[in-house]
């Protein structure tokens, strides 16, 4: 199958996908950090979600979509929306009418991915912010469901794809406090091994790898017999 990962630098999954022997691509208008320049497609992915679309890899060779994708797994950015940065939207009890705006923008990229021309589509996203009212979920996952122990909730918003499952339940950490910059104590389920500084939210937003596994083995299989 002819799959596009959109808004994917790590290339998780489209390494996943690859090994089962699909056309993946991962796209991201930032360089990847996967290992696979080949595969990945730096540039804006609106103009390729409707397929029947040019383009080239990283390494310069172009390629050609006939017709629509197979499938389109997404993950938008998701730093300006997710409820877990809400407190930042009304510091000092008013609303952060920029912050405010670049969530929209991040909402519009999501509803274009999720109404793109493609008969499969899989939207990956954190618990958003209530305020931006995003459409319900169709699940929400956990890395401890994957093989990781770590507690990260995660949205699915699907089309044409049956339900994640389970791949490898181990048990779900506990809680435990941390000290931030600010010197204020925070608890949390699960800092990413890379740790803080200033590529915290890049490294928090990378797939875990069981969850990438998952993905790939039970949608593109599905998919594969569906057709």
């Amino acid at each position: 199958m002819k799959i596009l990962v959109a808004c994917e630098e790590s290339q998780a999954v489209t390494i996943e996908l690859r090994k089962l022997g699909h056309e993946a691509y991962s796209c991201d208008i930032i360089p990847c950090s996967g290992g696979h320049p080949e595969w990945h497609i730096q540039q804006d992915v609106l103009p390729l979600l409707n397929g029947n679309c040019r383009f080239n890899t990283v390494e310069g060779v172009e390629h050609r979509i006939t017709g629509k994708w197979d499938m389109i797994i997404a993950f938008p950015p998701c730093t300006k929306t997710t409820n877990a940065g809400a407190r930042h939207l009304f510091a000092g009890g008013k609303l952060n009418i920029p912050r405010y705006f670049d969530g929209l923008c991040g909402k519009a990229l999501f509803e274009a991915i999720r109404h793109a021309d493609c008969d499969r589509i899989a939207v990956e996203n954190p618990t958003p912010s209530a305020i931006y009212e995003y459409p319900t979920p169709s699940q929400a996952i956990q890395p401890y469901e994957y093989g990781h122990e770590a507690t990260k909730r995660t949205c699915l918003w699907l089309k044409g794809l049956p339900l994640l499952k389970p791949t490898n339940v181990v048990p779900r950490p506990k809680y435990r406090e941390f000290k931030q910059a600010n010197g204020k104590t925070r608890k949390t389920c699960w800092e990413m091994e890379q740790g803080g500084g200033k590529n915290r939210a890049k490294n928090r937003a990378k797939t875990f790898p069981g969850i990438a596994r998952a993905m790939a083995e039970q949608w593109a299989d599905k998919a594969e017999i569906e057709r």
